[in-house]
């Protein structure tokens, strides 16, 4: 449904099979919260339509010519519009994914996902809350699963402690987990990722995990 003043989400479509785009227009046009305002074939045409159009939310795809999503993700993000971009693409691949998060996409999804998960997506984007598939959840937290901790320069005012936290956090680790393997309670756990969203400004634990590839707190394997 549209907001409280009636605002539909505005997206743009970004992907070279004009199909692909198609469908996904008429599938998005069903949604009475969303208003499909553009397409582009390429990500130099996506980044000239954003700059114009000012969509709310972006769908790309990654592998494109004259132009990949990759790079048009970090330039329309580099415009300030305020507009969201999701990777929506055929690649489960750890490097497209980290690339992407770090362009500064707020979701990464694959072309198979259902529906309704693109749909909610699209919606938490323009919330400004990051979404990732399933699979792709699962690639991203084998990713950063054995990164070391980094100091506590790093990531500004976090303490050690909660670097550690946030590292086992992003490698998947549950709460119970995360206190056997610190040896601290696991109410100390809760109080530790609580201070984390708060300090980073995030809303929940996929975010946290994408917070420290996005800052250099999970390297690479």
């Amino acid at each position: 449904m549209p907001d409280a003043v009636g605002k539909k989400i505005s997206v743009l479509i970004v992907d070279d099979h004009a199909i692909v785009r198609q469908g996904l227009r008429t599938f998005l046009e069903l949604m009475d919260d969303l208003l499909v305002v553009g397409e582009a074939g390429n990500g130099k045409t996506a980044v000239e339509m954003a700059s114009q159009l000012k969509p709310d939310v972006v769908l790309m795809d990654l592998v494109m010519p004259e132009q990949d999503g990759i790079s048009a993700t970090r330039q329309i993000c580099a415009l300030g519009l305020g507009a969201k971009v999701i990777a929506l693409t055929s690649f489960l691949e750890d490097e497209k994914v980290i690339l992407a998060i770090q362009a500064g996409a707020f979701g990464y999804l694959l072309k198979d996902v259902s529906p309704d998960i693109l749909i909610d997506t699209i919606r938490a984007a323009n919330r400004g809350e990051t979404r990732l598939g399933p699979n792709v959840a699962r690639l991203l937290m084998k990713q950063v699963a054995a990164s070391p901790v980094q100091p506590a320069a790093q990531a500004g005012n976090l303490t050690d402690r909660e670097l550690e936290v946030l590292r086992l956090i992003a490698s998947g680790l549950s709460n119970r987990q995360i206190s056997e393997a610190l040896f601290i309670s696991e109410k100390t756990v809760k109080t530790h990722v609580s201070s984390l969203l708060g300090k980073l400004d995030l809303n929940d634990r996929t975010q946290l995990a994408i917070y420290a590839i996005k800052n250099g707190l999970a390297s690479k394997t």
